[in-house]
């Protein structure tokens, strides 16, 4: 979903992109966004979620994998002044909105912390570390990884089909890449479907533990159809659930914590 729409009529970037955009504002105007108008994948609410979901305070360099436009590791970075970005995405047309939207006056905050490397995540080691993506090089690494198989019939828009389709070496390979990736200690932050939890736990296995498990559920009384699960590589520490994240009251309204983490004025908590 989309939250917090605008239309900058003054934005006049150095390159263009082969389609229309729009710039989009988030956390309540702190940062905007140039993101495809009417193709590809429009960032909302699940980006910011991924973003609260890290631990407050966090600091060193977090690598936002598949970042698509750039909103989740933007997000991340207003909400934690001590911390660096490396947004890493491999379509071109992407990569340039995400380069536009540093340029953007107000996002002066973001251009000096932000640097967006165009590269597949699930690319080899050697190929990943000619784009500059070294081993043990961040802190922490968030990522909403594409929710459907190759296998299922993909959309005929390109930019959709790039997001929402999981490569031949599935989530597997966006695992493989962080565990690389994170320093020792290091945390992993991501947001996937609640029917996709078993192959997340899979590809944690031996590489990131103390695993946290938080279901969003869009009302109250309605199953949990995301979640966000937070680790640590190398952890040893038990599992846990942690009690559910509710977007909306029964009125279809943000409820107070939602509201809070859509503005930019909170984070998600695990264990309230």
């Amino acid at each position: 979903m989309e939250l917090n729409k605008v239309q900058n009529t003054e934005f006049e970037p150095v390159e263009t992109v082969s389609m229309e955009t729009s710039t989009d504002a988030f956390h309540f105007g702190a940062f905007k966004v140039v993101q495809p108008k009417k193709s590809g994948h429009r960032s909302g609410m699940d980006a910011l979620l991924l973003a609260a979901a890290m631990q407050e305070n966090a600091h060193g360099i977090v690598a936002d994998f598949g970042c698509g436009a750039g909103v989740a590791g933007f997000a991340a970075l207003n909400l934690n002044p001590e911390l660096d970005l490396i947004a890493v995405e491999k379509n071109p047309d992407m990569v340039m909105m995400a380069n536009q939207s540093l340029q953007l006056e107000g996002n002066a905050f973001l251009r000096e912390r932000a640097t967006v490397v165009e590269a597949d995540i699930t690319a080899n080691g050697t190929d990943r570390l000619k784009a500059g993506l070294k081993p043990e090089s961040v802190s922490h690494v968030i990522m909403n990884p594409p929710y459907n198989q190759i296998t299922l019939r993909p959309s005929p828009d390109v930019l959709k089909a790039e997001a929402y389709m999981l490569g031949e070496g599935g989530v597997d390979a966006w695992f493989r890449t962080a565990a690389s990736m994170v320093k020792p200690g290091g945390t992993i932050t991501l947001i996937y479907r609640t029917e996709n939890l078993g192959d997340i736990l899979a590809c944690a296995q031996g590489r990131f533990g103390g695993l946290e498990i938080l279901p969003i559920h869009s009302r109250s009384d309605e199953a949990a159809k995301r979640v966000i699960v937070r680790g640590t590589r190398g952890s040893r520490a038990p599992m846990t659930i942690a009690p559910g994240f509710v977007v909306h009251e029964a009125d279809g309204t943000f409820t107070a914590e939602a509201q809070k983490v859509f503005d930019g004025k909170g984070f998600i908590r695990f264990n309230s």
